[in-house]
């Protein structure tokens, strides 16, 4: 899917029912120790295509303002936590910062909120995705029957 060989460990955290994968779990780190600062990613090409249309129509934005700074923050000590609780001791790099996608504060990309929501992490960006797909017609509820699976 990437043209490339993957340059981390990764392993599939949700897929259809037809077994094709929709969000990867990435490990903390690339194999040179870099920093991997986007723990779940999202893979599928239909869903992507939706959340990029909904993040070009301003949805960044819009999901702060709906969302608002104290849910997100929230949202992203709650992933920081997650991600730092798979590493132990130090491998001599500087460890992953941030929390959905690396970020501190506000929102960077609604694919790494949305991946994330639909994994079960308590994202309330992702939540947001979620209810704006949904408005447009293209839902992807977790929970529904026949949408996805773990």
């Amino acid at each position: 899917m990437l043209g490339r060989p993957p340059r981390g460990a990764y392993r599939v955290a949700l897929r259809r029912h037809d077994r094709s994968p929709v969000v990867l779990a990435n490990a903390p780190f690339l194999d040179d120790g870099t920093p991997m600062p986007t723990r779940f990613w999202l893979c599928d090409p239909e869903v992507v295509r939706d959340v990029s249309v909904l993040e070009s129509d301003g949805g960044v934005k819009r999901a702060e303002r709906a969302v608002g700074p104290e849910a997100i923050a929230e949202t992203h000590r709650r992933a920081a936590a997650e991600r730092d609780g798979l590493i132990s001791g130090s491998n001599g790099h500087p460890r992953p910062h941030g929390g959905v996608g690396g970020t501190r504060r506000g929102v960077k990309c609604l694919h790494a909120h949305f991946a994330h929501y639909l994994v079960g992490g308590p994202d309330a960006v992702g939540e947001w995705v979620a209810h704006q797909l949904a408005r447009r017609g293209r839902s992807y509820d977790p929970a529904a029957r026949g949408i996805l699976s773990r």
